[in-house]
Order: C-alpha cells, then sequence, then structure tokens
C-alpha cells in the first residue's frame, strides 16, 4: 500500500493532476474557487485539508452535508441536537456516529467505484474524508469483518481497506490510536443487505458474527462504509456491551435513512 501511493505522489507530482468531478486541472482551478472554500469553512463544518490527489478544493466540498444531525443516530435534523426524536425513544445500540454525508452524488459514486467496481486506491482520499469529521478518535477501531467468500469474489474488505487508511493517518498525526482486526469473525456468507427492509437486514444477519478477541479499551470505533438501518452494527455492539465496552463510536462514509 505504502509503495502504491508513493508511486502514485510520484506521478502526480510529474503530471498535471486532473479533478475526477469536474475534470479541470486541479492547480489551475483551486485558486479561482479558493473564496468558495473559506466562506463554506467559516460556516462551523469540519473539513478536511482540500489538498487532495482526486478532487479539487470545491469539488471536495461537495461530498459534505450541509445539514445539521443527531449525534446518535446521524440522520439529519432540523437543528443540531444530541438525540432526536427516535433516540429518545428508542436508541441505537452504538453511542455516537459520525459520517460524511447521506448515500448521495458525488459521495456515493465514489463509494460504489470503491466497493464494486475495484477501485481501492480511493480508500486513501475517502478515509481523509471521514478524518475531517471525527474530532477525537477511539484509541481502538474495529472494520467490519467480510466473510471469506465475499472476500475473495470481491477482492479485498473495503471497510478494512478504509479503516487501515484512517488509522494509519492518524498515527502518522501521532494520535493513539489502533486497528484490531481480531476482534469479530464473520461466521457465515449472507446475502447481500442492498434492498431487503429492515426486518429482512436482521434476520439475514442473525447469529453472523461471532466475537473472537475482547478489545483492550472500554472505548472503540465499528467502521464500516455504509450504515442504513444498522443492522449490521446493531449485533456487534450488542456483542461488544458484553464484552464490557462502555462507549462504541461509528465511523462511516454515508449514513442514509432506511428504506420505506
Amino acid at each position: 500500500m505504502d509503495l502504491n501511493r508513493s508511486l502514485s505522489r510520484f506521478i502526480t507530482r510529474c503530471l498535471p493532476r486532473q479533478c475526477q468531478l469536474c475534470h479541470l486541472t486541479i492547480d489551475d482551478n483551486s485558486d479561482l474557487k479558493s473564496d468558495d472554500v473559506e466562506l463554506n469553512k467559516q460556516k462551523d463544518h469540519s473539513r478536511p485539508n482540500t489538498d487532495l490527489p482526486l478532487w479539487c478544493a470545491t469539488c471536495c466540498e461537495q461530498f459534505f452535508s450541509h445539514e445539521p444531525r443527531c449525534q446518535r443516530c446521524g440522520l439529519e435534523t432540523l437543528k443540531p441536537t444530541k438525540l432526536c426524536g427516535q433516540c429518545l425513544v428508542d436508541p441505537p445500540a452504538w453511542d455516537r456516529l459520525y459520517c460524511v454525508n447521506n448515500y448521495q452524488f458525488p459521495l456515493s459514486k465514489s463509494v460504489q467505484d470503491f466497493k464494486y467496481h475495484g477501485q481501492f486506491w480511493l480508500a486513501y482520499d475517502l478515509a481523509t474524508l471521514l478524518k475531517a469529521q471525527i474530532p477525537q478518535p477511539a484509541p481502538e477501531c474495529i472494520a467490519v469483518p467480510l466473510h471469506w467468500r465475499r472476500l475473495l469474489s470481491r477482492g479485498f474488505n473495503q471497510s478494512r481497506s478504509l479503516a487501515f487508511q484512517l488509522v494509519s493517518q492518524w498515527q502518522q498525526q501521532g494520535e493513539n490510536v489502533s486497528l484490531n482486526n481480531q476482534v469479530f469473525r464473520r461466521r457465515y456468507a449472507t446475502i447481500q443487505q442492498k434492498g431487503l427492509n429492515k426486518k429482512q437486514r436482521r434476520k439475514n444477519l442473525r447469529g453472523a458474527f461471532v466475537l473472537r478477541q475482547i478489545p483492550k479499551y472500554k472505548h472503540v470505533a465499528i467502521i464500516d462504509d455504509v450504515v442504513t438501518t444498522g443492522s449490521t452494527l446493531t449485533p456487534l455492539c450488542q456483542a461488544l456491551r458484553k464484552a464490557g465496552v462502555e462507549r462504541i463510536d461509528i465511523y462511516c462514509l454515508c449514513r442514509t435513512p432506511e428504506p420505506k
């Protein structure tokens, strides 16, 4: 991974960088749109360093949500709040959720390319976007496990790749955070969650995960690419609670309302 990244950086230094969204040369249009970026930064939204290899500063802004969200479930609300009405009545199994945006363009396209079209190199840039939304990382991060059959067909675990890049960037900044891939095992291959309703998703994942190792810390984060109903995360959180974990954060690229 480090060799690929070094080679990529060498190539981008030698060749003009083209934004993958607007297709303009990044160095040429960054200055023209820098005022827009600074204006958005003043709206009290966390923003990353916009010098990303794949997107110019202005297109980078399009990945982020400008709507307030419930801190617990991560869904959009009318105004900033720690707990939305639904979480007051029936809170999710985790304590805090951090995301980049809903599952919508252009983030949705990047996630699809990353997850289904084998563009694993997007993990670094997507992790950079997600890292900007998390003020203080949990000391121990856990990627949602993938069954070995799905791993063979897809070629890689997108959640683990995202988690690796996220933790690596924090470690380079001196953060005391680690990635633990030994906590869970996926017991059997389930059908894809996409297209299933909440009840079907829960049934599909019943008994799918096994806790193999108790986390070292009482505060952990689970990393996934997309959160919809939370059916994948709920059994993981429940197992962590039984193991003595006190706080569970969720780090995901997309948080989108469940299908009606």
